[in-house]
């Protein structure tokens, strides 16, 4: 049986090999890397608007100084990660996975304020909540697929 790389010389094998493992495509053909920048950038942003939101810099009426911090330390996080994963690539689903699971822990925490009554009630916030936290299953999956295939 003949091998897969025969005729090629080794180098070029190997070459083929690596383009191919960090050339991972999403189901939707979008390069797994780029669509792993962007929902970071979009967790980053989401959690901004929210820390603004309550805040009240945006909207009045839904101030809460305690769910404010704790969206500008999970957006600074994400930002934080965004900017590691532009700088060092080859750790980029490694760091997203951290990141969005640090994430993901500080939505959990804010959901179970909502529930004992510590945390904002309105409908908004809790829509977020569950919205964000279903974002950040699908980022952290699509992290874990990228990640087999990363080379640290």
């Amino acid at each position: 049986m003949k091998s897969p790389a025969a005729g090629i010389p080794k180098n070029e094998s190997n070459y083929k090999v690596t383009r191919f493992r960090n050339k991972v495509r999403s189901s939707e053909g979008i390069p797994m890397r780029r669509l792993m920048r962007v929902l970071l950038g979009v967790e980053t942003a989401s959690f901004f608007l929210a820390a603004m939101i309550h805040a009240g810099v945006l909207i009045s009426g839904y101030e809460h100084h305690e769910a404010m911090i704790a969206e500008s330390v999970i957006g600074t996080v994400l930002l934080g990660g965004l900017v590691i994963t532009l700088l060092h690539s080859r750790s980029m689903f490694t760091t997203a996975i951290i990141v969005q699971a640090f994430a993901l822990l500080g939505t959990l925490v804010g959901i179970f304020t909502i529930i004992i009554g510590i945390g904002p009630r309105t409908v908004p916030d809790i829509a977020y909540h569950v919205s964000i936290v279903i974002v950040l299953a699908v980022g952290l999956g699509l992290a874990r697929r990228g990640r087999r295939t990363e080379t640290i």
